[in-house]
């Protein structure tokens, strides 16, 4: 099996108005197309995809540290909103203009947020983290998770402050144990598993989980921006095996996205952005106005 992952050809981090730093990695081409990435759950901005295929394609790859993960600096309290605010800084400093965006597992409300406050040009949704406090999902979710899922809705300091028990470890523990056999094929792959184990590692390497801990409780509670304001193509991607990612695959997250596109993928599950790499990209750009 081919892995597509590759490290960083350029690292930075780019100062905003307020101070802060904000991480960022880069593959590709520096005069490609721009397509930002807003990475899963936990993970660093060196966890890319698509190595060789963004170089056939003429992409140029970004992927940022979210606050409080990576080299970004930590912004107690911060909004889904106020990422998409960095996110546009970001463009204007680094001459991204309008760039496609992929948002990646738990990095997917956060590159919602960027289509739904302008930042974002046309969007990809890959395995990502549904709405599942949305009532619709009540019923579907397990009894543990509906239980996590109701504390980040009614007590998200309490909330914030369970996850941040977490470590780089017991990430990684948690997404081994709920993978079905094709997905980890991926991640025991030894080039992707160092790549993989690296960028958890640096995702926590600020000394505490607290980034990580404001990511869920964002990504769990309800999501804070009216989903047909969308406006921008979006396509929305589900491996068929992957089951922790939406409770239907996405079909509701579909529905309430004006023209999004679903694609569901036989033989993978959540490693799909990994294994796919050309077939997103390349329905991305085709989107991309």
């Amino acid at each position: 099996m081919t892995i597509l992952v590759s490290d960083p050809l350029r690292l930075g981090e780019t100062r905003l108005p307020d101070g802060r730093l904000l991480g960022w990695a880069e593959w590709g081409p520096p005069d490609g197309v721009p397509v930002l990435l807003c990475p899963g759950a936990a993970t660093s901005r060196r966890l890319g995809f698509g190595a060789g295929v963004v170089d056939r394609l003429g992409v140029r790859l970004v992927s940022v540290d979210r606050p409080g993960l990576g080299a970004s600096t930590p912004a107690p309290g911060r909004t889904l909103a106020d990422f998409a605010a960095d996110v546009r800084r970001l463009c204007a400093r680094r001459g991204l203009g309008r760039p496609a965006v992929v948002g990646n597992s738990q990095g997917a409300p956060f590159a919602l947020a960027c289509a739904e406050a302008g930042p974002a040009a046309a969007l990809a949704l890959v395995s990502a983290a549904d709405e599942i406090a949305a009532p619709e999902f009540a019923d579907v979710l397990p009894p543990e998770l509906r239980a996590l899922t109701d504390r980040a809705v009614r007590d998200p300091a309490a909330a914030e402050e369970f996850f941040a028990g977490f470590d780089a470890d017991a990430m990684g523990e948690l997404v081994m144990g709920g993978s079905p056999d094709c997905d980890l094929a991926v991640y025991r792959d030894p080039d992707f598993s160092a790549a993989y184990r690296r960028a958890l590692a640096e995702g926590f390497a600020q000394g505490a989980a607290a980034g990580y801990a404001r990511d869920t409780v964002l990504a769990m509670g309800r999501w804070p921006f009216a989903l047909d304001r969308v406006t921008v193509p979006v396509d929305i991607w589900y491996g068929e095996q992957d089951t922790s990612h939406s409770p239907d695959h996405g079909v509701l997250l579909a529905t309430r996205l004006p023209g999004a596109r679903r694609h569901v993928v036989p033989g993978i599950g959540g490693a799909l952005l990994w294994t796919h790499a050309e077939q997103i990209l390349t329905t991305l750009l085709a989107r991309h106005p």
